[in-house]
């Protein structure tokens, strides 16, 4: 079966682009394998009428929504390859099917690498977050830690300050010079320069020196990756940010290889909710005009 449009990822970009294109009658298949990046969360926040809500039932009631359109159709699987032969698209799934559109659409969001912290994965997205106007709020003015990977972070403890006290955990990430230091300490940012031996309790970190200092939540700046290498085994261009790599694209969210398009984290900074949301439905309108005109 020959589909109009591909759709790689089926978390919120992903669905938001689908939905442009169902409405418009076309022929969607969305290969998703289930691992949308908050599932580790409880919460939604920033994104308007659904603030505060499970990200999981935001992604259950757009699924529903999207199959009561009759040109859907949603395929839980993992895409391995894809290829591009004669002006059509073939992503190859794990059980080897073969699967054709005129169209193809990176929705496949990003993996995080987080530093090697003892007790650190276990609560990424529940005491340790990324972004502060998702999770910055519910703090309630707390104290807040923030790691350090690297210079970038600099800017992250500036800005957190508006939601608490900030602790900047260098852990060896990095040394600010003196001008840095004055600016933290004009925002009232603490520097602690003691390794960290590990992550204890909701968000209390203890240092190697023996030190426990408790948080009401810490803050990380991740290096980001596109979940799969699929782009870039169909050459599309990765190019590198400040906080790791994405898909390049232009205005239309098109990728440098002529009818492939992506969306969401993977092709875009910062990273929400509503920002994925928004930029996949974006990206479907483009995608649907690209395939009419």
């Amino acid at each position: 079966m020959l589909h109009d449009v591909i759709v790689v990822g089926g978390s919120y970009a992903g669905m938001a682009a689908a939905l442009q294109l169902l409405r418009a009658r076309r022929k969607v298949l969305i290969i998703d394998a289930g691992l949308r990046r908050n599932r580790f969360a409880s919460a939604s926040h920033g994104f308007l009428g659904q603030d505060g809500t499970d990200p999981a039932q935001i992604a259950r009631a757009a699924r529903d929504q999207l199959t009561a359109y009759p040109t859907l159709t949603w395929l839980e699987d993992t895409a391995t390859d894809a290829e591009q032969h004669e002006g059509r698209f073939v992503v190859t799934t794990s059980d080897r099917a073969r699967h054709d559109g005129r169209r193809l659409v990176f929705a496949t969001g990003v993996s995080d690498t987080l530093p090697a912290i003892d007790g650190l994965p276990e609560r990424w997205g529940r005491s340790v977050f990324h972004c502060p106007y998702c999770h910055g709020y519910e703090l309630d003015l707390g104290r807040i830690g923030v790691i350090a990977t690297g210079p970038l972070v600099f800017h992250q403890a500036l800005l957190l300050a508006e939601w608490g006290k900030v602790t900047l955990l260098l852990n060896g990430a990095f040394e600010p010079d003196a001008q840095a230091r004055a600016q933290l300490s004009k925002r009232d940012v603490a520097v602690e320069t003691s390794r960290i031996a590990g992550i204890e309790g909701h968000a209390d970190v203890r240092l190697e020196d023996g030190r426990l200092v408790r948080f009401a939540g810490l803050f990380i700046a991740t290096r980001n990756a596109p979940s799969t290498p699929l782009a870039e085994s169909l050459d599309c261009q990765i190019e590198v940010t400040p906080f790791g790599t994405q898909i390049s694209t232009d205005a239309t969210r098109q990728t440098t290889v002529p009818g492939a398009f992506a969306c969401g984290d993977a092709a875009q900074v910062p990273h929400s909710v509503s920002l994925a949301v928004g930029d996949g439905a974006m990206t479907g309108i483009h995608v649907h005009r690209s395939l009419v005109f």
